[in-house]
């Protein structure tokens, strides 16, 4: 045999006979030989769930099969990406790596469409070229839309793409909490070495540092520090810097000097590229009408669209061969009418309200006061963005009867003010946060 690879052929071949074509094109199909060591196969697999299911169903087979190419039994050993790092000479317990860090976030995993394109090309590009020419790389969008699977996927890909390579990875709030925690205990140079003495950091959630005086100022030295060595730094936000009203001017600055690319929700054709990915990895095959209904129905992130897969995948393992089309269907819409039902006029009013402490009559009414018309306008625009399918003329209905055009300059206006007033910019996004996260 030529190569590893020849040899992970043949395994395949003599595989095939004993399982089927298709087990192996499911299970199989991120399966890569790494080694032939005196008394071991080496292969690794970066997909955990395939990675489980090939030990507990298959490793018999791989085993048996090895046995009468070498003449020999050998050990076979599968590998996640962390140990495949560790195993080409990278500490897979380097500060701030997560010992559970999910391997099945890769670049290989994430379905790439118009919405997302631009941050997937930056984020596959600075692990070819780390610091050359997105850096730093700020990635932001709503929740659910994939910007933490791409710091995961670089996080898997750079101890294979650059062996001995450091790399950090902490989400903003872990970040604030060490270093509190650390400070108080007079150990705050034990902090700054483990940000500072790495190769790539990767920050998620950015936004929390921002109105934390001492925080900043410990991050802003940090960015400058690694920034000047010519180390890779990448962040992760639910909004742009610019519309962080409490981020300090000076890292304000900063975040923008590289590359910004933002992530929208992703349109029908990558939803449904997404449901096919996604229920391939997960070992299931479902219809095209099934996925079709997925597709057309769950709109609003890549989130939901995980939910309801987990969702179908428990009813197989609880049901299997007596899982119907007819109950499959059942449980995909309750699924769908809460994730899409959840989001109505009536809920954003209540948000609004709440937040601006207003009763809810007050809100829809004829009130004029400067504070009312202000969270009203910021009612309508929070309808017309987080529920697309509303006209102009239905928003106006739920605010006693108001036509298209008051609604219209209501939009305007909003949309006016977040542009020129940080802080109400910033009123907007957290009322935003606050629906979002009762989905």
């Amino acid at each position: 045999m030529n190569s590893l690879a020849d040899l992970w052929q043949s395994i395949l071949a003599v595989l095939e006979e004993k399982l089927s074509t298709t087990t192996i094109n499911t299970w199989f199909d991120e399966v890569k030989i790494v080694a032939v060591e005196d008394q071991a196969i080496v292969l690794h697999c970066g997909n955990d769930f395939k990675r489980d299911v090939i030990q507990r169903k298959f490793l018999t087979f791989i085993y048996m099969t090895v046995q009468n190419i070498f003449s020999q039994g050998m050990e076979i050993k599968i590998l996640d990406d962390a140990q495949l790092a560790a195993y080409h000479g990278v500490r897979p317990d380097h500060p701030g790596v997560s010992s559970d860090f999910d391997s099945a976030f890769t670049f290989e995993t994430f379905v790439a469409g118009p919405q997302n394109k631009l941050a997937y090309s930056a984020a596959r590009a600075v692990v070819e070229v780390p610091a050359k020419k997105y850096n730093p790389l700020f990635i932001y969008g709503d929740s659910g839309l994939g910007k933490t699977h791409l710091l995961y996927a670089i996080r898997n890909r750079l101890p294979i793409r650059h062996p001995g390579m450091k790399v950090v990875y902490v989400k903003g709030e872990e970040f604030i909490n060490e270093f509190i925690e650390l400070v108080r205990f007079g150990r705050g140079d034990e902090f700054r070495a483990k940000y500072r003495d790495t190769d790539m950091l990767l920050v998620d959630d950015i936004q929390f540092v921002a109105g934390k005086e001492q925080v900043q100022n410990e991050f802003f030295h940090t960015f400058n520090t690694l920034y000047e060595a010519g180390k890779q730094i990448v962040m992760t936000s639910d909004r742009p810097p610019r519309e962080m009203s409490l981020l300090d001017d000076r890292l304000r600055t900063r975040f923008e000097w590289g590359l910004m690319a933002d992530v929208t929700p992703p349109d029908y054709e990558t939803r449904l590229a997404i449901i096919r990915n996604k229920s391939k990895i997960l070992g299931m095959s479902l219809t095209d009408e099934i996925m079709d209904y997925i597709a057309e129905n769950v709109t609003a992130n890549v989130r939901q669209i995980e939910g309801i897969l987990n969702k179908i995948l428990a009813y197989w393992d609880l049901l299997g061969d007596q899982l119907d089309t007819e109950s499959l269907e059942k449980a995909i819409m309750d699924t769908v009418r809460k994730a899409n039902d959840y989001i109505t006029p009536t809920y954003v009013i209540q948000s609004v309200s709440r937040f601006f402490n207003l009763d809810e009559d007050t809100l829809r009414g004829q009130e004029r006061r400067k504070d009312v018309t202000n969270a009203r306008q910021v009612a309508m625009y929070l309808m017309r963005r987080m529920i697309p399918s509303m006209a102009l003329k239905e928003i106006g209905k739920e605010f006693d009867g108001r036509d298209h055009t008051t609604v219209l300059h209501s939009l305007d206006k909003v949309e006016k003010l977040m542009r020129t007033d940080p802080a109400f910019a910033e009123t907007v996004k957290e009322i935003t946060t606050n629906i979002n996260a009762h989905k």
